[in-house]
């Protein structure tokens, strides 16, 4: 019993001495191979997800941001180093900040409200329509004097294909704006216009920041094509966040829920259109003698 006790011993502190070398040069080799694929990495020219940061990082430096922008990319890229790339929440950080660095912040195009080249214009690319042609002018006029865009939005009224939607795309090139369209027809959820929470499974901006990501522009003509045709449910009502896009008094803040920041949509020239202006919300057509639709067209 003494010999097989002693023997046990021996076996034990061998059995013990060994896992202890296979741990340690199990660790030296992982190190080794760490290290060796640390080389690889440099050798092409760093890692991946460190090079876009940096480029990122680089892009911001440009930007036009407001304080509070600025404070909240920061804080992203700074989550963004302390994650690893395969985790969920990674990418969720990532699409919100390349949205930040691809919205126009700041970038406006020059207008040119030359009203000769404007009637010139709008003589060539539609043949009659004389009062709505004028009442164009005179609203060009109006924001020429002005200097800002603390006006009615323009709303053409009428049966389809008489030019309504086209009519939004020769003012914006008679003005030297870019030029996008949104359709409205069927719309019944709210979060098409403010966007979706960033921490829902597919959640995307509204269509107006969107739309603005597109064209790299924070002064376009934006038409809000059959706005009579909006609708409301349990997703909410769209015609109450359209207003605070249509209303000069809460645009310049304008807050999309995905983006979490407040947004300048002041500049954006609105020019609406419909086939019916009594299926128009009233909160959009506001009370008498202060339309904030103002029909152009019956």
């Amino acid at each position: 019993m003494q010999l097989l006790q002693r023997e046990l011993q021996f076996a034990e502190l061998k059995n013990k001495l060994t896992n202890k070398t296979k741990t340690e040069l199990d660790k030296q080799q992982r190190e080794y191979f760490l290290q060796q694929l640390k080389s690889i990495k440099d050798e092409l020219g760093g890692d991946t997800n460190e090079r876009e940061l940096k480029e990122m990082q680089k892009k911001a430096e440009s930007k036009k941001w407001p304080a509070a922008a600025r404070d909240l990319f920061r804080k992203g890229i700074e989550r963004l180093e302390r994650m690893h790339p395969t985790t969920p929440d990674y990418s969720v950080v990532y699409n919100h900040l390349d949205l930040m660095l691809e919205l126009p912040w700041g970038d406006y195009t020059e207008d040119s409200y030359d009203l000769k080249k404007a009637k010139k214009i709008l003589d060539h690319d539609h043949y009659g329509m004389d009062k709505v042609k004028e009442r164009i002018l005179e609203y060009l006029a109006v924001l020429k004097l002005k200097g800002d865009m603390k006006s009615p939005i323009l709303c053409f009224v009428g049966p389809p294909g008489i030019g309504k939607t086209s009519l939004g795309r020769s003012i914006a090139s008679a003005i030297g704006r870019k030029y996008v369209r949104i359709s409205l027809g069927g719309l019944h959820d709210e979060s098409e216009i403010r966007g979706h929470r960033k921490t829902y499974i597919g959640a995307m901006p509204g269509r107006i920041l969107q739309s603005l990501r597109k064209i790299k522009s924070s002064n376009p003509v934006m038409i809000l094509d059959e706005i009579d045709k909006t609708g409301s449910d349990f997703r909410g009502d769209p015609s109450s966040a359209l207003l605070e896009v249509l209303d000069p008094e809460q645009n310049h803040t304008f807050y999309d829920n995905y983006l979490e920041l407040e947004y300048d949509l002041s500049k954006v020239l609105f020019v609406a259109t419909a086939n019916d202006i009594n299926a128009i919300p009233h909160a959009l057509r506001g009370p008498p003698g202060d339309h904030r639709l103002s029909a152009a067209t019956r």
